[in-house]
């Protein structure tokens, strides 16, 4: 596979943002690929297009089916797996979402509320109870929008997020 110029640039960029995303260098830099990369590809393709040791590609690659943002599939007579990047642009940030919201925020609220209870039995002040409290509510309040949204229909999300900014002209001020 032949790189352009802006395929290189879109690769190192996303690179360079998986550093601040959680992941490393090269496992963004896989994902990218794949994510603009014509037809699904062979870990030895993408070892070679990045010139990436093939043992870091693989190390990558399943990190990124972890977070469900890769797939592998082997066709017929074939030895190896072909990995493809989850190719809807919403559903690849949906799942990101929920991958995150699953190893970070979920576990947070939970530390939370043990916190609380654990605030309740012991010699914690009563102010910093109040802030524990006020944190734990505030982040409870924009779990349960995040999942109210995300049980509605894609076209319901899509209108919402289309109306963008706009919507907060027909809120009270």
């Amino acid at each position: 596979m032949h790189l352009t110029p802006a395929m290189k640039d879109f690769i190192l960029h996303w690179g360079e943002m998986g550093a601040k995303w959680g992941t490393n260098r090269s496992v963004a830099q896989i994902h990218a690929l794949l994510h603009i990369a014509p037809e699904p590809l062979t870990a030895e393709e993408i070892s070679e297009v990045l010139s990436l040791a093939r043992s870091n590609v693989s190390t990558g690659l399943k990190e990124l089916q972890g977070w469900n943002l890769v797939e592998g599939k082997r066709e017929i007579g074939e030895r190896r797996d072909r990995f493809h990047s989850v190719r809807d642009m919403f559903e690849l940030v949906t799942r990101v979402i929920e991958e995150r919201r699953a190893r970070e925020f979920a576990p947070t609220l939970a530390a939370l509320q043990r916190v609380r209870e654990e605030a309740e039995q012991d010699a914690t002040p009563q102010d910093v109870k109040e802030r524990i409290d006020e944190t734990l509510q505030t982040m409870e309040l924009f779990d349960g929008w995040y999942q109210d949204v995300s049980k509605l229909p894609r076209r319901v999300q899509m209108a919402a997020l289309n109306l963008g900014g706009r919507i907060a002209r027909l809120l009270p001020k």
